[in-house]
């Protein structure tokens, strides 16, 4: 399998969390990516027509993507945990939780993209709050779930959503905001696949 991917993309980290947490890292070959909605790509794109990463080509040449489909892709393929929870209340919940702390990510990338590459005269500061608005939403739903317990999808892709935020927008003091969840988060950060997976610029 190789991973079309970059080191500072938080969708990346999710994959990758989850290829460490299931014993899959070692099988993964990391093709380092460069995408961004003003750039063309034809190598990506010919894996995804979205051209975005991670994409996860398969050996016969597939294409998987997004995150959350490589993800679940790699949670089939070992017979260890399930991160994603097989039925019943657990896995809705799991799901929610990624679909928030997804969320989250969408507007936080929506920002940085409106900030680092529109002309800054073209630059709407409307649009900026109201994606942050979204990310101070989806952080005090996060906090709300008390996160803890058996480790899923869920949990993944809420701990790769805070690390992005301190990443690329350290000056977002969201734990002042919600301690109980930065309490929560300082300990998953210490887990070997998140510390094996810190983003680089």
């Amino acid at each position: 399998m190789k991973l079309l991917y970059s080191a500072a993309s938080p969708y990346v980290r999710k994959v990758m969390v989850v290829a460490h947490e299931t014993g899959l890292a070692g099988k993964i070959e990391l093709v380092p990516s460069t995408v961004a909605p003003t750039l063309v790509n034809s190598d990506v794109a010919a894996k995804n027509p979205l051209v975005k990463v991670p994409t996860l080509v398969l050996d016969d040449g597939t294409g998987l993507f997004d995150s959350r489909v490589i993800a679940e892709y790699l949670d089939s393929l070992h017979g260890g945990h399930r991160l994603f929870p097989a039925e019943g209340p657990a896995r809705w919940t799991a799901l929610r939780r990624q679909a928030t702390a997804d969320g989250l990510l969408d507007a936080a990338l929506l920002v940085r993209y409106e900030h680092n590459l529109r002309p800054e005269p073209q630059r709407w500061a409307a649009w900026s709050e109201g994606q942050f608005r979204k990310i101070r939403q989806a952080l005090a739903a996060l906090a709300a779930e008390r996160l803890g317990g058996s480790l899923t999808i869920g949990e993944i892709a809420a701990g790769c959503a805070l690390g992005y935020l301190d990443f690329r927008f350290p000056e977002e003091d969201w734990r002042s905001a919600h301690p109980t969840l930065a309490a929560w988060y300082a300990d998953v950060a210490e887990r070997p696949s998140f510390v094996a997976t810190v983003p680089k610029a």
